[in-house]
């Protein structure tokens, strides 16, 4: 019989596009749904962060901010900026870019992810956050 259940992490962030690994965390929320098959649907909350996977290793967290600059830079003009003047109109199109979902299978109790995989969370917004994270796990005993 297929059960779901929702559970939150909540992380307190230096934005500015902050990373942080949510691998162990999500881990030890599956290992508490006593789930062996199935997938997780993590979800962020809020519309200046986001989630997907990478190697959590020094280069590449020095990387990922650089592309996202690249991309979408903060030093330019958003309209967003104009109408609100909190600063954070790039932090709102990067979160949009990347996305604020992410769905992982899993099979024997573990994440099915690669050796160098991680799930990351990210959070674009211009001022520290206190973020909330939704897990909703979609599985068998």
């Amino acid at each position: 019989m297929t059960e779901i259940k929702t559970t939150r992490i909540i992380k307190s962030t230096s934005g500015n596009t902050d990373i942080i690994d949510i691998t162990e965390d999500i881990e030890k929320e599956l290992n508490g749904t006593g789930m062996r098959e199935g997938n997780v649907l993590i979800f962020v909350v809020g519309s200046t962060a986001a989630v997907t996977t990478i190697e959590y290793e020094p280069g590449l967290l020095k990387d990922y901010p650089r592309l996202m600059e690249r991309l979408i830079t903060s030093k330019a003009d958003y309209e967003h900026d104009n109408t609100w003047h909190d600063g954070n109109g790039h932090s709102h199109l990067r979160a949009a870019l990347q996305g604020p979902s992410l769905t992982v299978p899993f099979s024997g109790g573990r994440l099915l992810l690669g050796t160098w995989q991680q799930v990351i969370f990210i959070d674009f917004d211009n001022r520290a956050r206190r973020r909330e994270i939704v897990l909703q796990f979609t599985g068998m005993k």
